[in-house]
């Protein structure tokens, strides 16, 4: 029998745009997964995927909206609030954007609101934030769950859905491939945190060392998580050079990061190979 294909998208913000290649890549294999988890943008890029987008469809969409500012200015006006009472609900938050409203107006329509509507399995992370643990979201409303996901601290604000005040996922999970380990054969994890460096920033200003500790605490809780279990197929895209908010540099991106769809294809016709061939390890 085919080996079925599990995939983890992690956490990273602007870096994650580098996921597309790894899904135009499975497409171009006809690699259909059985199973999805995702982190943050990884989530976003999962939803995509499991409500059955191609990667260049994925791409076109996200383009389209990330090389334009006026675009992204348009779409960022849909999503303000409605009211002077929604600006204060809960107390002046103005640096703090609602989340669910900007995915709401950035999102393609093929993107479901339930996660019942999804051609894939899709796993989705959060933070619970007082329940100091990790939230899995696979069933319900997806907007919100996309929303805790993506909720970056400091940028904007928690989501609160069953009664939870959620953030982040990356923050407890930035690489969710422990989630799916038991759902495929052979299971591909994108890990995009990256890490801070040298060449871009000599001297850190205070949110780029707040956002390089955060890379650096992740970095280390998937060195932890790999140390106990390992995905069969590990891929690192060289995002390092970007910030978790760089979506303008789509192009820069995208074409620092063109390597990965040939590693990706290499990779998964490695992992078959072993597959087939379990009696020569």
């Amino acid at each position: 029998m085919t080996p079925t294909f599990g995939i983890a998208f992690g956490g990273g913000g602007a870096r994650g745009l580098a996921h597309i290649h790894v899904i135009e890549a499975l497409d171009e294999l006809g690699v259909r997964p059985v199973a999805i988890a995702g982190s943050s943008i990884g989530a976003i890029m999962g939803a995509g995927m499991a409500a059955g987008m191609s990667g260049k469809e994925i791409h076109d969409h996200t383009r389209s909206i990330l090389s334009r500012r006026a675009e992204i200015a348009s779409r960022m006006w849909k999503a303000r609030p409605g009211s002077l009472a929604e600006v204060m609900k809960g107390g002046l938050h103005v640096s703090q954007f609602n989340v669910e409203r900007i995915l709401k107006a950035f999102l393609p329509e093929a993107v479901p609101e339930t996660f019942a509507d999804l051609k894939i399995p899709l796993k989705v992370t959060a933070t619970d934030f007082f329940g100091h643990k990790l939230a899995v979201f696979s069933e319900g409303d997806l907007y919100s769950a996309l929303a805790a996901s993506a909720a970056i601290p400091a940028v904007f604000r928690p989501v609160v859905r069953d009664g939870r005040v959620l953030i982040d996922g990356g923050i407890y999970s930035p690489v969710p491939f422990d989630l799916i380990e038991h759902d495929a054969d052979i299971i591909i994890a994108v890990d995009v945190v990256g890490a801070p460096t040298e060449a871009e920033r000599k001297r850190p200003s205070s949110v780029d060392l707040m956002f390089g500790a955060t890379q650096l605490m992740m970095q280390s809780i998937i060195a932890n998580k790999l140390s106990q279990c390992r995905p069969d197929i590990l891929i690192r895209p060289p995002v390092s050079r970007f910030r978790v908010l760089d979506f303008m540099k789509i192009e820069s991106v995208m074409t620092e990061t063109a390597s990965v769809k040939g590693e990706v294809k290499r990779a998964v016709e490695a992992a078959l190979k072993a597959h087939y061939e379990p009696h020569k390890h």
